[in-house]
């Protein structure tokens, strides 16, 4: 009896939870201010704040609320008319609520779609580019409810035909280039037609459970119910959930699936100005769902055999010595 009646008290909990919404809670743990920014299919309390080094706000989203998060960075108000302008991630509004506006991209973007007692969707995408690190852990929900992001800084890593002039951000190779095989638009409007490039997948190397480009759904989509949500911008560290390789389920709503792809393969040839050995790191950390080549392995089982047998030697030879004394 008290078995059933803690389920159904679960139960109860958890619809209660799914009707009377969620909560986002935002932490700013970089060395720097950022300025959030919403946009989302109803308007929140608000739709842009500033958010100091080590500050946090929590805000209320409804069942059914669809959306996302973002960080704008470098912004400045102007003394003589009052209007914000930002260097990364600027809504365009010239004002702290982007009131109804998104992002300019480039821009990391926590994208959600919140159930109504029903799953939740959600991601970090780096379709738009990257401007920020950014990690999504979800709390009190049921499900899988793994915590995903981007908490490496590519911005160190981007190609010079991606950077922009700041530094401060990394584009798509859509923005970048504008083909429509970047954009997966026109003739690769399709997951069949429109393939990873060789500039997404840096991108899922360097961060193997974020959106690189738009049909990247099937390791980069995640669902739980009735969460609430901490979305941190330049975490410290991953949370022992986001370290799992456990793979995502696809979101029920795309209808698409991608493959999961095992090294920098891309289509397209390497460009000349990359330099793939400063995405290595990545692979050899444990960062990265990718595998190093089995001759990487061989090599490594080689070197070591190796200085295994130099040291036994010397030992041999130490006691030879100390012996004969």
């Amino acid at each position: 009896m008290d078995l059933f009646f803690s389920t159904c008290l679960f139960s109860l909990l958890s619809m209660l939870q799914g009707i009377s919404g969620t909560t986002f809670t935002v932490v700013n743990k970089c060395d720097h201010t950022v300025w959030p920014g919403i946009l989302g299919n109803s308007q929140l309390v608000t739709t842009g704040f500033e958010l100091l080094t080590g500050g946090s706000r929590s805000i209320q989203a409804p069942p059914s609320w669809s959306g996302r998060f973002w960080g704008r960075t470098g912004c400045i108000s102007d003394q003589n008319t009052g209007q914000l302008t930002c260097q990364t991630a600027d809504c365009g509004s010239t004002q702290m609520e982007c009131n109804g506006k998104g992002a300019t991209p480039p821009v990391t973007l926590a994208e959600f779609t919140i159930g109504s007692g029903t799953q939740d969707f959600y991601d970090v995408s780096l379709v738009d580019g990257y401007n920020l690190p950014m990690l999504v852990e979800p709390s009190s929900g049921s499900g899988t409810c793994l915590s995903t992001g981007c908490v490496n800084d590519l911005n160190r890593q981007c190609p010079d035909k991606l950077r922009v002039q700041s530094g401060q951000a990394c584009k798509s190779a859509c923005e970048a280039f504008g083909k429509p095989e970047y954009c997966c638009s026109g003739a690769y409007a399709s997951p069949d037609t429109c393939k990873p490039s060789f500039y997404s997948e840096m991108f899922k190397a360097a961060c193997p459970k974020s959106y690189s480009y738009a049909y990247d759904d099937a390791t980069s989509t995640f669902t739980c119910t009735a969460a609430d949500y901490t979305i941190t911008f330049c975490p410290s560290s991953t949370s022992k959930k986001s370290a799992s390789n456990t793979a995502p389920a696809a979101a029920a709503t795309t209808g698409t699936t991608s493959p999961i792809y095992g090294s920098i393969t891309g289509s397209g040839e390497v460009p000349a100005d990359v330099n793939i050995s400063s995405w290595f790191p990545y692979f050899l950390t444990g960062q990265s769902s990718r595998t190093v080549s089995s001759s990487v392995s061989h090599n490594t089982l080689l070197v070591s055999a190796i200085s295994f047998l130099f040291l036994s030697s010397l030992d041999f030879s130490h006691n030879y010595n100390f012996l004969q004394t």
